[in-house]
This record gives C-alpha cells, structure tokens and sequence, in this order.
C-alpha cells in the first residue's frame, strides 16, 4: 500500500503552483505592456527632423530716384545676430568676440556686455544687408573652427546652435539727408509678423504709400540637406519677392540743391521766419524745384524740427496781398469790363471806401489801368473790382483754382478761404479781396494761377513726380487727373504778360529784371492777421512770375515770411531778388539760355 502524501508535501505542491501562476502572470503583463509599447512607438508621432523646409524672402519698399537717377531714399533689410552663449567653447569666447567684433563693426567691450547673459543672446537687431552676408561666411567659419559646442538640457536633449542670422526689419535711407525735405516726407515702423517695416506718414512718401510698399514676399520651400540648406530641384516651390516701384522725379538734384542754399542764405540774411521757392515747367505743370530754409533730415527728426514737418507750400494759408491784383484785373479782362489803356482816378494814393480808407505807396492822382498792376494800386484796384458782381468774382477766381486743391502730388494740402458770394456783395469785400486781403491761398494754388498767364491761358496740374516704374521696369507716367483747363483766351493771357513785364521793366518788380530773359510777375507784401483781430506788425512777402527763353517757359514763385530785417518785409527788397537770383541760377546751370531779342528794354516815358 502507497503511502499517503503528508501535509506538508501538500503546501510545498501550492507554493510552487503560486509562483508558477505569478510568474506566468508577470509574463503576460511584460508581454502586454512590450505590444503597447510597440504600438505606441508606430502609433504616436515622432519629434524628428522635418525633411521639407521653406524660407520667407521678404520684399522691401521701393525707392525715390532724381531727375537724373541719383537716389534720394530706399530701404535696406536690417538682420539679428543670434547666438547661445551656451554653445560657445569657454576657451575660445575670446576669439569669438573679436571676430565677431571685425565682421560686425560692433565694439568688442559691448559684444562682450552682451555674452555675459545666458542662453539664446541678441548681438544686434539692425545689421544691414552687407555685414549681413560676411557674417553668414564667418558663421561657417566659426564652426570650422569648432568655436560651437553641444550642451546637454536639463530634459536630456542635446544643443548645439551657432551664430545666426535672420531677417529682423526694414530702414530707410535718406542718402541727401535734408535734401527735398519736408517734400520727401519722413516713416514711421510698423511690426509686421516680427518683422519692421517704414511707412510713410508725410511727403511723397506718404502720397505714393501704395505704389512704394512692397508688392510680394518671396517664398521657398523644398527638401533640406544634411546642412538644413534647402536643395533647389523640380520638386522645389519658389516664388520671388516683389519689391514696391520707384518713383522718378521731375526734381534734378543740382537745381534743388542749389536753390535751398540760396534760400538758407536769405532766411539768415532777413531774419526771417521760413523762406519757400517752387519753379513749374508752365506747359506740363512739372515741378523742378520746391524748395525751403526749414529742413530736417528724415532718419534724425528731433523736436525742433516738428515745425518743418509740413510742406508749407501747399499747407501753409496766407493773404496774399498785391499778388492777387493780376488775377482781379484778368477776370475783368475776360468779361470786357476794362481796357487796360483807360485811365482811372487814384485820388494822390488815399481813399475813403464807405468806412475803409485805402492808401497807396505810389500816390498818383491818375492812372491807366495796367499801370493800377504795374505800380500796385489798392486805390485804383478797388474801384475796378466793383465792376464785377459777386457771382462772377467768386467763380472767376474758382476758375484759377482758388478754393480747391491743385493736384499736386503732397498728402494734406489746403483749399484756401475765400468770402461767400453774398459777403462779396459787399463793396468793402469786393475791393479788398481784389487786391488780396479778405482771403487765404496757398503758395502752389499762386503758382498754378501764375501760371495761366504764362501758358496760353491753360490751367494745369503741377506734379512733382514724373513716372512710376515697377520691378520689371514697366513705367507708368504720372498724369494730371484733368485735361488742361482755358481759364482765359490766349490773347487775354498775353495782354497779361505784357503787363507782368511791365511791373519788371518800370514797376514794383525791376529788381527782377535779367538780360536776354522774359521775365514778368507782381509783388505782394501783406500784414498777417493777428489771433486777437486785426494786423500784427509782421508780414509775408512774394514775388510770383515767370521767366522764359526761346525754348522754355517757367513759372517762379516765392514767398518769404515774417522777415524780421529792416524794410526787408517789402517784396521789392526780399521777395524779389530771391527770384532775381533763382533766375541767374538757372541761366548759369543751362534751363534757361538769354537771347539778346529778349529780356527788358529801357522804359518808356510813364504814361500820365
């Protein structure tokens, strides 16, 4: 008979089941969690280098070129020189800093202020294009030299960047500094996706914002290298960037330059407040020169210059004074109400207007009409207006652009105040509007009405800007938004330049007078208001004109205001020989030739 197992034989047979069960179980657990690893390694995503990469190529702003193709603005990329200080072999930080001192132009003590902060460092955010391409070659140097090493994050992962450089903005270069300012306008910077961009706010910069910004950025995208460099093949997507057009000006740099130190000279000479000169091509409307004693440099504006920001020659409203005369006596002209040879009473230079008495500087008991013009006669200027009714004026001098804008290519320009038809009614109104009080003009809405005289009639649209050329050289001229307009019949605005030139020949204007030249125009000297009511003892003076060869015709204007010199708030002693010279100025650089038929001729005997 077998013998029966013993209790203890039994526990020993339970306890080895157990651990067998166990160690199957812990089997079939390890094997669980392997498959689930197994498949959360194919399932989930892997963090591991991208094989397509692009690059954006950012486009920048188109330029403002001269007459002659000098450059006046442009923009330039800026870059930000990146490194992780981290990255840099502690032994060869010294010469890190000084190579990247030489290639940056950077100062080595601030580069140096600047390593000393840890992690991911900006060396500089305004790098310019040139710099920025020698420093790419010495990043390639630098890890040549092993200058970079890696560094293991608290995370396990291992770094190693070197030095790196990526678009950061735009600047705009002002190469003349204070040349055609405030006309050129100035920028400010506008982030766009981390990148800085300059924006027109004033100036042609701000008038042609659209065609000037940038028109596409460029992209590529497409397989990188082991480099991370992207490799160029059929695969590849590129698209170009587009830069904004350039504008070609009308303006050549020798004129304008010449005439803002003419007008820097004066301003010192008279004392005065702002000294402004523009010069208009008469048939086309073209602008070759406007120019100012007050201006800035657009990359350094400080806060003395936030009085030359504006172009006060389109911003800027005055009373015109005596200028005004000429436009009066041509609305009558046009409407057969006087004849310039009749003779109107000027009372020996003082008259009482209802309760106004009006004075003139030339006291005469009688005159012609054209000589109320040529020798400046508010006596003689009042009494013609009278002839005109209300309606009639006011849309006379409507027709010569008073009230509206010019067309001139300047953001913010003035219309100018003028009285109402039914203020006009008034004889008091009639009379000191038509010698140029009672109203307010700009300086460009003269030169456009000036310009009638000396243009066969026709009113234009100055421009400063003569086309508009995009980046694949297409050019798109800059034309008037309006034909010409005949203001007056052509022989009514030769009756006009006749009398122009006969305030140069025997008038207020004879300090114009130049050899082998035609040259014509009319002064004018006015009180400004004052804010309390009535005049102060300051004054604007100008001098509006032409001055034309055989080939050329050109309308001048000028106006200096509130100089502060003795006598010198006269137009014949400022205004006009500003003009004299500005004349001599294009004689001596060849827009204008002298011609001995031309020019003035030795007064007649003045007529009684």
């Amino acid at each position: 008979m077998s013998p029966l197992p013993s209790p203890s034989s039994d526990k020993d047979i339970l306890k080895t089941k157990g651990k067998l069960l166990f160690i199957l179980l812990l089997f079939v657990v390890l094997a669980l969690l392997f498959i689930a690893s197994i498949v959360h390694t194919a399932v989930a995503p892997r963090k591991i280098p991208t094989l397509v990469i692009s690059e954006t190529n950012r486009a920048i702003r188109g330029g403002i070129v001269s007459q002659e193709g000098f450059k006046l603005s442009f923009s330039q990329k800026l870059y930000k020189a990146m490194v992780n200080t981290r990255n840099i072999d502690p032994d060869k930080k010294e010469l890190f800093v000084k190579l990247f001192s030489i290639y940056s132009g950077i100062d080595p003590k601030a580069v140096e202020k600047r390593l000393r902060k840890k992690g991911n460092v900006v060396l500089s955010y305004d790098i310019d294009a040139n710099r920025a391409k020698y420093l790419k070659s010495l990043a390639r140097k630098l890890r040549l030299l092993d200058i970079f090493i890696p560094y293991k994050t608290s995370d396990g992962r291992i770094i190693k960047y070197g030095l790196s450089l990526t678009e950061s903005g735009e600047s705009r270069i002002f190469a003349y500094h204070d040349l055609l300012t405030p006309v050129m306008g100035y920028m400010r910077k506008r982030e766009e996706d981390g990148f800085t961009r300059p924006v027109g706010v004033k100036g042609l910069e701000k008038y042609y914002e659209e065609s000037l910004r940038p028109i596409q950025n460029g992209l590529v995208k497409g397989e990188r290298d082991i480099g991370n460099t992207i490799i160029l093949n059929g695969e590849s997507f590129v698209r170009p960037a587009i830069d904004g057009m350039t504008l070609y000006l009308n303006i050549p740099v020798g004129l304008q330059k010449s005439l803002e130190a003419l007008l820097d000279r004066t301003k010192e000479e008279l004392d005065a407040k702002e000294a402004i000169a523009c010069i208009m091509e008469a048939e086309t409307g073209k602008i070759l020169a406007l120019a100012t004693s007050n201006r800035y440099d657009p990359a350094h504006i400080r806060r003395k210059d936030y009085p030359s920001l504006n172009v006060a020659a389109v911003e800027y409203t005055y009373a015109p004074g005596s200028v005004m005369k000429p436009i009066t006596f041509s609305l009558l002209l046009r409407a057969h109400k006087v004849n310039p040879l009749e003779i109107v009473r000027t009372y020996n230079g003082r008259f009482k207007l209802g309760r106004k008495v009006i004075t003139d500087e030339h006291r005469e008991a009688w005159m012609s009409a054209e000589n109320v013009i040529v020798y400046s006669s508010n006596i003689g200027m009042a009494q013609l207006a009278q002839r005109l009714d209300a309606v009639d004026f006011v849309e006379g001098l409507k027709d010569f652009g008073f009230l509206s804008k010019t067309g001139i290519d300047l953001p913010y320009e003035h219309t100018g105040i003028m009285p109402h038809v039914t203020q006009m009614e008034s004889e008091i109104y009639k009379a000191t509007v038509g010698y140029g009080y009672g109203i307010r003009v700009t300086l460009m809405q003269l030169m456009r009405a000036y310009n009638v005289f000396n243009n066969r009639g026709r009113l234009v649209e100055p421009k400063i800007v003569h086309d508009i050329v995009d980046p694949t050289g297409r050019h798109y001229p800059v034309s008037s938004d309006s034909p010409p307009i005949q203001v007056l019949p052509p022989a009514t605005a030769v009756t006009m330049q006749k009398i122009l030139e006969k305030v140069v020949l025997k008038g207020t204007g004879t300090k114009a007078r130049t050899p082998g030249i035609q040259v014509g125009g009319k002064t004018g000297t006015a009180h400004i208001a004052s804010r309390e009511g009535g005049y102060a003892k300051r004054y604007n003076s100008s001098f509006i004109g032409f001055a034309n060869d055989k080939s050329h015709h050109y309308t001048i204007g000028v106006l200096v205001r509130e100089a502060k010199k003795p006598y010198a708030y006269f137009a014949a002693q400022s205004a006009v020989p500003i003009f004299k010279k500005i004349v001599d100025l294009m004689v001596e650089q060849g827009d204008l030739v002298p011609d001995p038929t031309l020019g003035p001729k030795e007064p007649l005997a003045k007529r009684e």
